[in-house]
């Protein structure tokens, strides 16, 4: 069971549930209709069709139970609510890095959504946790696995 608060924005809201919707039906159907086949292959105490169709039914019943308990413990953000005066979740930021002038825009997104690679950052991420509540014009020092970087907060915008 989560314990704690999972931060979604509206469209990752819809993900999620229309990843159970997925799950709960077509998969759930797959995987039954997989361990109705492997029962023809003989005797199911000695079967392992059997046993790995009932092993990924007992996973995919694992998975939707999680992703139910992560969306009746999320919060969905409001995106008309999101201010743009501080870094914050929903927003989008625009920084600077210090050393080597690189500028990057990344939406900030509670952790059940995020994907560097997709410029989303957790914000419980090293950066994220840093740059949250600041505002334009601001320099963060975030440590890093390599160190510490500096970042300039350049322009928040809504995401």
């Amino acid at each position: 069971m989560i314990d704690r608060e999972i931060i979604l924005t509206p469209e990752g809201f819809q993900r999620l549930k229309e990843e159970i919707e997925y799950l709960s039906s077509v998969k759930r159907d797959e995987v039954a209709e997989r361990i109705r086949a492997s029962r023809d292959f003989g005797d199911i105490n000695e079967n392992s069709e059997y046993d790995d169709a009932k092993n990924e039914q007992a996973m995919l019943e694992a998975r939707i139970y999680s992703l139910e308990e992560r969306l009746r413990s999320a919060i969905v953000i409001d995106s008309e609510s999101v201010a743009t005066d501080v870094v914050g979740v929903g927003t989008k930021v625009t920084l600077q890095d210090m050393q080597g002038g690189d500028v990057v825009q990344y939406a900030i997104v509670g952790s059940a959504e995020a994907d560097p690679s997709a410029y989303k950052l957790s914000n419980e991420s090293p950066v994220g946790r840093a740059i949250i509540g600041h505002k334009p014009g601001d320099k963060v020092t975030v440590a890093v696995p390599q160190g510490s970087r500096k970042f300039k907060v350049l322009a928040i915008d809504k995401a």
